[in-house]
């Protein structure tokens, strides 16, 4: 990874071209947030002295307390290559601090990051992931607004001409790698108007960061071409909805500490004490990891994504997989993740979540290599196969008798998610929808 230095980034901005700069940040929900400034302001902000209102901000503070301050992260500074020929806007990951200079608890990126000085401690070095995201791309309308038409009717692996989208998906993909990205892989998902985009692997903070910049240059240059990108996990009865399959390792000095060639399936005892700490909470994580009202129309049976906990090493029904990699490849892949989840916050509660399984030598349960879709209910409890929580309220009530992975956000950030996330749920509830008035309104 890059160590750049202030003189780095003032001569970047000055090859560059560069006249503006977004101080970027993520709230507490996921999303992305920044502060533009000019160029003549550059060395204010690489002196940490930008300030912002952090009451404005889903979760941060209140009116009283409400001055924040921009701590850029150096090797963050990105040119957006589609920016104007007069002058090119660059960007800033940014860590929050409060006025007195200490980091702000409620900031999603620097929560992470006190997971990860917890896993140091135990001897570990770095924590890696691997995201695969997907999205659809539906249609705008004459006025730029979204609609539910769909830019094709391709499947799986399709190309053009049934995939239109590809020419957008290859644009999206030139974009991103001259921002950097490594990009492994590009395809049509099942549904249509479905797409996926894979890149490499990176540390978990580097790896959340790309994910926020990721959506951000899908949305982008899909509305060059005449669409709208939505990482909603489930935009279409139906159809299969949208997730985010998160592929885990764990690194300690001498490597990737899941793999022990000597092992049964070559996985080591760290491996092993991590899946069973993730099957251990997975209930109490969902929350955080399908943190929307929306995210439980996908998890349901029939579309491909996981509503089962268990695991296997070659079965893709259970909620996690071990991919057949091995060596520095052998990983974890955790299938529930939906694309509306904060990764920030979902990668600090499933480290601390299989970090809880290694300290207490916890043992999985044994692998399901048959095709959960096909058992019934009492066929799964004979496994020990339950459901993950079938709506986000049910998820909450789970996410709060866990005091692991309330740890995991720390108590500022479990606080006011929880806060927001009961409002949400009470505004589903309270709401009427078409469905019931295509049921209700001719018959009774």
């Amino acid at each position: 990874m890059a160590q750049y230095t202030k003189e780095d980034i003032f001569r970047f901005a000055e090859e560059q071209n560069v006249k503006f700069i977004r101080l970027q940040f993520t709230d507490i929900l996921g999303i992305i947030k920044n502060v533009e400034i000019p160029i003549s302001q550059l060395e204010k902000a690489l002196d940490n002295k930008i300030m912002f209102d952090g009451s404005s901000i889903e979760g941060f503070v209140r009116i009283e307390e409400s001055d924040m301050y921009l701590f850029p992260d150096l090797d963050t500074w990105v040119v957006f290559p589609w920016t104007a020929e007069k002058g090119k806007v660059a960007r800033m990951i940014c860590d929050i601090y409060n006025p007195d200079m200490t980091p702000f608890d409620g900031d999603p990126r620097a929560n992470l990051k006190r997971v990860l000085t917890e896993m140091e401690s135990l001897g570990f070095t770095d924590f890696n992931l691997g995201p695969e995201p997907e999205f659809f791309l539906f249609k705008l309308d004459e006025n730029r607004k979204p609609t539910l038409e769909l830019n094709d009717s391709g499947g799986y692996f399709d190309l053009a001409p049934t995939d239109l989208g590809e020419n957008c998906r290859r644009d999206i993909v030139l974009e991103l790698e001259e921002m950097g990205f490594e990009i492994e892989a590009s395809h049509h998902e099942v549904a249509p108007g479905q797409h996926e985009i894979d890149f490499k692997y990176e540390d978990a903070v580097t790896a959340c960061d790309n994910i926020q910049t990721f959506k951000l240059v899908v949305k982008t240059i899909a509305r060059k071409h005449g669409l709208h990108a939505t990482f909603m996990p489930k935009p279409l009865f139906g159809v299969n909805g949208s997730g985010m399959h998160f592929n885990m390792s764990l690194f300690n000095k001498e490597g990737n500490a899941f793999f022990d060639e000597s092992g049964e399936l070559q996985l080591s005892k760290d491996a092993y004490h991590f899946l069973a700490g993730m099957i251990k909470h997975a209930p109490n994580y969902t929350a955080i990891t399908n943190p929307t009202i929306n995210s439980y129309k996908r998890l349901v049976p029939g579309y491909e994504a996981p509503c089962y906990i268990a695991w296997s090493g070659k079965n893709r029904s259970p909620l996690i997989r071990v991919p057949s990699s091995r060596g520095l490849s052998t990983r974890l892949e955790l299938r529930s993740v939906d694309p509306s989840a904060n990764p920030y916050l979902a990668m600090a509660a499933l480290l601390q979540a299989g970090l809880d399984g290694i300290k207490n030598e916890l043992e999985p349960p044994a692998p399901v290599d048959r095709n959960i879709y096909g058992m019934n209910e009492e066929e799964r409890h004979k496994h020990g196969i339950y459901d993950l929580p079938e709506s986000l309220g049910h998820a909450l009530k789970e996410l709060s008798k866990d005091e692991i992975i309330k740890e995991a956000l720390g108590e500022h950030i479990y606080e006011h998610f929880i806060e927001a996330k009961v409002i949400e749920c009470d505004m589903f509830r309270t709401a009427v929808h078409p469905w019931e008035r295509d049921q209700y309104l001719e018959i009774y």
